[in-house]
């Protein structure tokens, strides 16, 4: 890899993330300017992918597993474990996909990497199907992201001109094959096997496990399910090393994340960072602080599912296992930040209303309880909550993820953590009807 290339950040896009935050996502995203095939190979580009052609596929799995690389779509599973799932003798068609449907709430991160630089996707699974013998990959990228698809349809053209997809790719007797499909939306397609009802052109149901998709996966054959994030690792840890990934993070984590901001905060962006950056650095060096002159209530730290997080625990290290041992997950490092004028009962209404409508309607505690859930928490919002409220909503935040995938304990998730860290203020709405914070119960 060429000395300008590091990590992911080494793209323009990124500096102007941290440059202007926000404002490089306008209307449409007209201005997102993405980095074309020549520039990519003037700074690095496919040079970890021409390594790796000239290696054993199982010797490519063995670098990422030494490198330490986790899953960054939220589930943190070793990657080069799961690729080790995969049967490496099935004599007919395998399938690499790359789960771009990123419809989880505050979380933009494949977004920036889509956009500003698709060639990185590209190498990146170019590297994972040869290190697997997949001949076919698809990228499912959500519906909303039609200019992201342009973007990596126009990348993949460049690509086949160039020899690096196709028929005996850079005269290496592998061949790939790789198509853009724009999902026609709703959030569960996120979850893998949903994901691969929907490219199946079924309803975007989940699947039972087992079978996994790395044995039974589309259309019956082996698949492999990676997020956009996680691929992006790739061409870096092929270029440079497992030990190199592995130095990037801290406090004995491999790598980097890419870690966002957005509601109460100054500066709402995207940063990339070393993995076990505490969260406290992001929120006030990184994001600029509480944008309103009032202190942090809370944080929800990895995208809409995760449970919330206070002020005490804003040293926790932004990594999959210190967030886990505080009670949430890292999900996608993603912070959505609330602060003191911010009502939560209100926000917990909105969180719910968002669960209710993108359930798939599959299991009845999903499809039955979530709309209970809203109703409820809306009525108390609203200044009509009665007494026995809070008890239904404990009951019923305890029991709605006995479901068949986890799209109900994702809603559980926040849900659970408002009405037992904030409960003086679901209290304070039935018995008063009306908010006690200054922004309302609107």
């Amino acid at each position: 890899m060429a000395q300008g290339v590091r990590t992911m950040s080494e793209i323009v896009l990124f500096k102007n993330i941290q440059k202007n935050g926000p404002e490089l996502f306008p209307a449409g995203a007209a201005a997102i300017p993405a980095c074309g095939y020549d520039d990519y190979v003037k700074n690095g580009g496919y040079q970890g992918a021409r390594k790796a052609l000239k290696m054993a596929p199982l010797e490519v799995q063995q670098v990422v597993k030494d490198s330490g690389l986790r899953g960054r779509g939220g589930a943190g599973f070793p990657t080069g474990m799961k690729w080790s799932f995969v049967p490496m003798d099935f004599k007919g068609q395998k399938y690499l996909i790359c789960n771009c449907d990123e419809m989880e709430p505050g979380t933009f991160k494949d977004r920036a990497l889509v956009y500003g630089d698709p060639h990185q996707l590209i190498e990146s699974m170019i590297i994972a199907a040869y290190a697997m013998q997949m001949t076919q990959g698809f990228i499912f990228i959500r519906c909303e992201y039609r200019k992201g698809a342009r973007i990596l349809e126009q990348a993949a053209a460049e690509a086949l001109n160039h020899g690096w997809l196709g028929k005996n790719i850079q005269s290496s007797g592998f061949d790939f094959h790789l198509d853009v499909h724009l999902s026609a939306g709703r959030y569960i397609c996120g979850e893998e096997t949903a994901l691969l009802n929907s490219l199946e052109g079924k309803r975007a149901n989940p699947r039972s496990k087992p079978p996994f998709p790395q044995v039974y996966g589309f259309l019956g054959s082996p698949t492999i399910v990676n997020n956009v994030e996680t691929l992006c690792n790739l061409p870096h840890i092929l270029a440079r090393g497992a030990q190199w990934h592995k130095s990037l993070g801290l406090n004995g984590n491999a790598g980097t994340k890419i870690m966002g901001a957005s509601g109460r905060v100054k500066n709402p962006g995207l940063w990339e960072l070393p993995l076990g950056t505490p969260m406290r650095e992001v929120l006030n060096e990184h994001a600029g602080g509480p944008s309103r002159g009032k202190s942090f209530k809370t944080v929800i730290p990895g995208g809409l599912s995760t449970p919330m997080m206070t002020p005490d625990q804003f040293d926790t290290p932004l990594d999959f296992d210190s967030v886990a041992k505080a009670g949430s997950r890292l999900g996608t490092a993603c912070l959505i930040a609330f602060d003191e004028d911010d009502c939560m009962v209100a926000a917990t209404a909105n969180i719910m209303k968002f669960y209710m409508r993108e359930s798939c309607g599959f299991c009845t505690p999903c499809r039955e309880g979530i709309p209970w859930i809203y109703e409820t928490v809306k009525a108390i919002a609203e200044g009509k909550g009665e007494e026995g409220d809070l008890a239904v909503l404990d009951d019923m935040a305890r029991h709605i993820f006995h479901t068949f995938c986890a799209f109900a304990p994702g809603a559980q998730g926040p849900l659970l953590s408002a009405i037992t860290t904030f409960r003086h203020e679901f209290e304070f709405l039935i018995q008063k009807s009306q908010c006690h914070t200054a922004g309302g119960a609107s």
